[in-house]
């Protein structure tokens, strides 16, 4: 027989594992090719991982709440069709030449689901997830007491089901959290900084008429994206103000057209896009990342572009070598990625490999504001709202007075990497980008 092992996929260049939802397949259980077997979650899309094969699943390895590094095996399938189903472990035996294992990732086979194993004495060598060390950090929860959780996940692992079970025991009175003191250890987490826990936790509380709502998964992932962003960068935010009163008018006057002849409506952010790329080209180093000491500079420009979804959460879907599309192309990206997030039916690719971000605030009639850096990008640019003043306007017959429509835009900037003097150039010129738009044009 030949044995596919089904890997946790590689989700986007900087996520490095991803937490599994929801079983849709078990053991026994018959799958054909791109059959969804399960969904899991990064901290930027859900998703669904299909079968790379035609067979019976033999083994499944992780339980759901497990987080799972990528490329680590998740489940094996038998492609016999005829084979009976064996739900005992695959044999670490040589597959000879005719009956190949084939694996998307060169990794070592992980072993079968332990029963929850009781946890190593303090400083033994256990591997905590980021999730779950992030959760340590909030409850109060010292690496002491982390020690002691029996974990359910593979290897006695500790998962995200066990430690907020354990919260909520100590919450109630169930356990005592140890206030022994811990010897340092070099390969001790960063949970071990957390103030002592007394013996005494009383749950918190709140005065007055409140309702107490829980932050949702993707809450949870946004906050502590945000919250990574502002300690990774030194913000710094410029401000600029366009006249585009020439692209207002053009637009009323193209969309009926445009929308009667490509079956989609023109929106201002793909001419936003259109003029942010225009720059980018002209300022590279706006289209960058740091590693380290080490600046890379991206070649492709791949627009990400902040969507608000119907939960209230934003998600940021990414239109790939934005460069290379007309006015129309653009149209068409934006507003198939828009509806995709709103649906939520966004694929993970569509929201990998971002270079730069574009907000616009002005959707929710915002003047301006001032945006939070998209990691590991290194500038996010905002749009406010569109308003008609009276501005002074210069004419070869001397200054006058006119209604202009208005808009702010602004930037933030990774002040490692972009200087004051980049970043208010770079956001003068799309700002002059718009103002400069041709009331001719065609499409």
């Amino acid at each position: 027989m030949a044995i596919v092992e089904l890997v946790m996929p590689k989700m986007g260049e900087s996520i490095m594992e991803a937490t599994i939802l929801r079983w849709h397949k078990k053991t026994g259980d018959h799958v054909k090719v791109d059959e969804t077997v399960l969904e899991i979650a990064t901290d930027k899309v859900d998703s669904e991982v299909p079968s790379i094969a035609e067979g019976v699943i033999t083994e499944v390895l992780f339980k759901e709440n497990d987080v799972v590094p990528v490329g680590t095996v998740i489940a094996r399938i038998n492609t016999n069709a005829d084979a009976a189903v064996n739900t005992a472990p695959v044999p670490e035996t040589p597959v000879a030449a005719s009956e190949p294992k084939f694996t998307a990732a060169a990794v070592p086979s992980a072993a079968p689901v332990a029963a929850p194993a009781a946890a190593p004495a303090a400083g033994g060598a256990r591997f905590y997830s980021p999730l779950v060390l992030t959760i340590a950090q909030q409850e109060g929860v010292s690496f002491a007491d982390l020690e002691r959780i029996p974990g359910s996940g593979s290897d006695g692992r500790v998962t995200k089901k066990d430690i907020l079970q354990y919260v909520a025991d100590r919450k109630e009175g169930k356990v005592i959290p140890d206030v022994t003191p811990v010897a340092e250890t070099a390969a001790a987490p960063a949970v071990r900084s957390t103030p002592a826990v007394t013996t005494t936790v009383a749950s918190p509380t709140y005065n007055g008429n409140v309702e107490i709502v829980e932050m949702d998964r993707m809450r949870k992932l946004i906050a502590n994206h945000m919250v990574m962003s502002k300690q990774t960068s030194p913000h710094v935010t410029s401000f600029a103000e366009a006249d585009v009163t020439n692209m207002v008018k053009w637009r009323d006057r193209m969309k009926g057209e445009f929308e009667k002849r490509e079956g989609e409506k023109l929106t201002f952010t793909p001419l936003f896009i259109e003029a942010i790329v225009k720059c980018i080209k002209r300022f590279p180093l706006i289209n960058c990342s740091l590693d380290g000491d080490k600046i890379i500079i991206k070649k492709d420009i791949n627009v990400g572009m902040a969507t608000a979804l119907p939960s209230g959460n934003l998600i940021v879907p990414v239109i790939k070598n934005a460069d290379m599309l007309n006015l129309t192309g653009l149209s068409k990206q934006v507003n198939g990625l828009a509806n995709a997030a709103r649906q939520n039916k966004l694929k993970p690719e569509d929201t990998q490999s971002g270079t730069f971000t574009m907000t616009n605030v002005g959707t929710f009639g915002s003047l301006m504001g001032t945006p939070i850096i998209n990691q590991p990008q290194v500038a996010i640019l905002a749009v406010g709202a569109i308003k008609k003043r009276p501005v002074v306007v210069e004419t070869e017959q001397g200054d006058s007075i006119a209604i202009r429509h208005m808009m702010y835009l602004s930037m933030s900037y990774d002040h490692r990497i972009v200087d004051g003097s980049l970043g208010a150039t770079f956001l003068t010129a799309v700002a002059q980008e718009l103002e400069n738009f041709d009331p001719k044009r065609t499409i």
